[in-house]
């Protein structure tokens, strides 16, 4: 206790204690505002899908950032929300089709960007349609046909059903086969099926291994602006003939194809970096993919499921910060990082600042009444001839501690009027000795 009380009057103790202060705010801010992971894990789809290129060309580019990007590979878009919703699984991020979750069911999943558009591309067999002169334009003319749909835990199953429904077909109505593409492929080319429902993008390599097949067409969904109507998540976009394949000439006319929109989906706590680093990547990775959206469509923030983190919102609107954008990412990160600390900081001590002439003063006042406290100690003694010796001392050392205060001229009133008093508490030990 004495300790304390003999160095709360020490400019020196509240100078230390201050820094120890502002080290501890530090230190609390920099734990408070964590790095972002230099590892992250992306749940994609099947390993030939384009979820799965897209992904590794992700991997690619944030490698080059010093990022790790893992990919695990799944059933589809009902696999990977099970994924990113479990917290136990390790996965950070989502490849997921536009219209297939159930938001209400993940309300702590947010929208990074949508990525590119994935129509759903209907192929069937001109022969099966024969009595259609061999076209297929409506959903209601595959009642009772052979149909893949899709497999279990994919966007494409989710996606058909809702389609079929919505043009008066139970699954009772068609005969539905939930298969892989691969495996409805392999049936479709020995004859097995009439139509499969695909829901990739253009540039999916599983495309060619369709279009390859003969007796195959695509269908042109006629009704394309109501089911857009009925279902605000999809988009009608116009497929020129020749795009899908040139050499195979498909489709052989313009059509209407309904598309979902493939989003990047993360947690609403990823670190804004990491939403920064992806989105910058998916902009270099989307260059090449040119089929059927338009240059800078994509990432896109509109038309997407879940709502979308505000950083990347930020970012899709105005690009990357002035830090990012001219500074290497991990510098960019450390330098935001600090900055995120240095500013609460200043928040707290700049006010502090305009009160450093009122605290000096009072370490001056504090100082002087330390010495006074020690005065009336040696007054108090004064009379005690066995403790005369020890005033004398303790007097010379006051003396020399305030011959060696420095003060400003506006206080040096107090610091002369101690003087004084020191010089009288001498006089009053002369004369009694």
């Amino acid at each position: 206790m004495n300790f304390i009380r003999k160095n709360i009057y020490n400019p020196l103790s509240l100078g230390i204690a201050l820094v120890v202060l502002v080290g501890i705010l530090f230190a609390t801010l920099w734990i408070l505002v964590p790095p972002p992971p230099r590892s992250i894990e992306l749940a994609t789809g099947f390993q030939t899908g384009l979820y799965q290129q897209f992904g590794e060309k992700l991997q690619s580019e944030l490698t080059q950032e010093g990022v790790s990007l893992k990919l695990r590979t799944t059933g589809g878009t009902s696999d990977n929300l099970a994924l990113i919703n479990d917290p136990n699984s390790g996965v950070d991020f989502a490849m997921v089709q536009g219209g297939v979750a159930d938001i209400s069911k993940y309300p702590n999943l947010v929208s990074i960007a949508g990525v590119f558009y994935e129509p759903v591309w209907v192929w069937y067999r001109e022969s099966s349609f024969k009595n259609e002169a061999g076209k297929l334009g409506l959903l209601s003319q595959l009642k009772g046909k052979r149909v893949s749909i899709g497999n279990e835990g994919s966007g494409t199953l989710s996606l058909a059903s809702q389609l079929l429904e919505a043009s008066g077909l139970s699954m009772n109505d068609v005969h539905a086969e939930k298969l892989k593409p691969l495996e409805a492929l392999e049936k479709f080319k020995k004859g097995e099926l009439d139509a499969v429902f695909l829901v990739v993008a253009a540039e999916a390599p599983i495309m060619k291994s369709f279009y390859e097949v003969a007796d195959i067409r695509l269908m042109n969904f006629e009704q394309a602006d109501a089911y857009i109507h009925l279902f605000p998540f999809l988009s009608k976009v116009t497929v020129p003939r020749g795009v899908v394949s040139i050499a195979n000439d498909l489709p052989r006319r313009d059509i209407q194809v309904l598309a979902a929109t493939a989003t990047l989906v993360g947690k609403d706590d990823v670190s804004p970096a990491v939403v920064t680093l992806l989105l910058g990547a998916t902009y270099d990775v989307l260059k090449s993919y040119s089929y059927l959206q338009k240059p800078g469509e994509f990432p896109s923030g509109s038309g997407l499921d879940f709502p979308v983190h505000i950083d990347a919102e930020i970012y899709l609107k105005d690009g990357p910060s002035f830090l990012h954008r001219h500074l290497p990412f991990w510098t960019a990160v450390w330098i935001g990082r600090f900055a995120k600390i240095v500013i609460p900081l200043l928040v707290i001590l700049i006010p502090l600042f305009t009160y450093i002439p009122a605290i000096k003063n009072l370490s001056l006042r504090l100082k002087l009444s330390q010495v006074y406290e020690e005065l009336k100690v040696i007054e108090k003694n004064a009379l005690n001839p066995v403790l005369r010796e020890k005033n004398y001392k303790d007097l010379e050392s006051i003396e020399r501690r305030v011959g060696n205060i420095k003060v400003s001229m506006l206080d040096a009133k107090e610091l002369y009027d101690l003087k004084g008093h020191v010089g009288e508490v001498r006089h009053r030990l002369s004369l009694l000795s």
